[in-house]
């Protein structure tokens, strides 16, 4: 055996378990969703024959009192609704992670894992749980209803729940720490004397943001974003918690075809869907990177 198919060898070896968890748990899901799109759906949940794209074509189109196909733009605005609720959430978290993030990586040593420690305390308690704390917070009678009235600012209750803010403010809630710990793992390895030398060039906090921190804090900001947009286009419990129900997303439709409504096939064909407007969006930023590389 040769030294090159030894280590070809050793390679597939250590590799294994990882291609074994990829295709069990990321590739067996995906071809069954895929599978189960375009079955019919079964009249006691699940699906069965015959093969249709029925649950596609139920995407863009409704059937009349005809029975004639008439497009129908409910599904596209809840993915309308998903995708702007998705960059939004990115876009405030970038706003509030960067800033913060860069005042974690000029601290002292102790400092920092003192911040860090805060910044990963949400994620030791389960999301349900958190975002049914932010019921208590915004109902009609709770904590901020009643600090707000005892403040002498309003004096009945403001009703901040089921509303695209509450979801929102779920959403920035959960995704925030998935935000600030990259821009920090980019930030924490600038060296300081960049800093004190954009001083020395009478460079304002503004400008050394904008053409210091700014530049060095994208390839963060990037997978940041990658970490906070995906799960958020696809998150239903902020939108059947805090929206209660009325403000549906696409990841609290699937559910709901999954569950309530068992239809199977069209919760399949709306993962399908989802799935590939992430890649897409996915493989185009890829393009663009690489595209940007290779320019003179």
């Amino acid at each position: 055996m040769s030294i090159s198919s030894s280590r070809r060898d050793k390679a597939l070896l250590l590799a294994g378990p990882a291609l074994l968890v990829i295709v069990v748990f990321m590739l067996m899901p995906m071809t069954i969703a895929l599978v189960y799109s375009f079955l019919s759906p079964s009249p006691y949940g699940g699906v069965e024959p015959p093969v249709s794209i029925a649950s596609y074509v139920r995407f863009f189109y409704d059937r009349d009192l005809d029975d004639v196909l008439v497009f129908d733009p409910t599904y596209l605005a809840i993915f309308g609704r998903s995708i702007g609720l998705a960059i939004v959430t990115t876009l405030i978290c970038i706003a509030i992670g960067l800033p913060f993030a860069w005042y974690i990586a000029t601290r002292t040593i102790d400092v920092r894992n003192k911040l860090i420690l805060l910044v990963t305390i949400p994620f030791w308690t389960n999301m349900l749980i958190k975002t049914y704390c932010w019921v208590l917070l915004l109902r009609d009678e709770g904590l901020v209803n009643q600090l707000l009235t005892r403040m002498g600012l309003i004096s009945s209750p403001i009703t901040f729940l089921y509303s695209d803010g509450a979801v929102l403010l779920g959403l920035v809630y959960t995704s925030l720490p998935f935000m600030v710990l990259p821009i920090y793992g980019a930030l924490e390895k600038v060296d300081p004397r960049l800093v004190e030398a954009a001083y020395d060039l009478y460079a304002g906090r503004w400008a050394i943001m904008r053409k210091l921190v700014w530049p060095l804090a994208k390839p963060g900001i990037a997978a940041g974003s990658l970490l906070v947009f995906v799960p958020t286009l696809g998150a239903f419990l902020q939108p059947d918690i805090l929206g209660g129900g009325k403000r549906l997303m696409i990841g609290s439709l699937i559910q709901q075809q999954f569950t309530t409504s068992r239809d199977w096939s069209f919760g399949a064909a709306l993962s399908m869907i989802l799935m590939g407007f992430v890649l897409a969006a996915l493989m185009w930023e890829a393009w663009r990177r690489t595209k940007k590389v290779v320019s003179p």
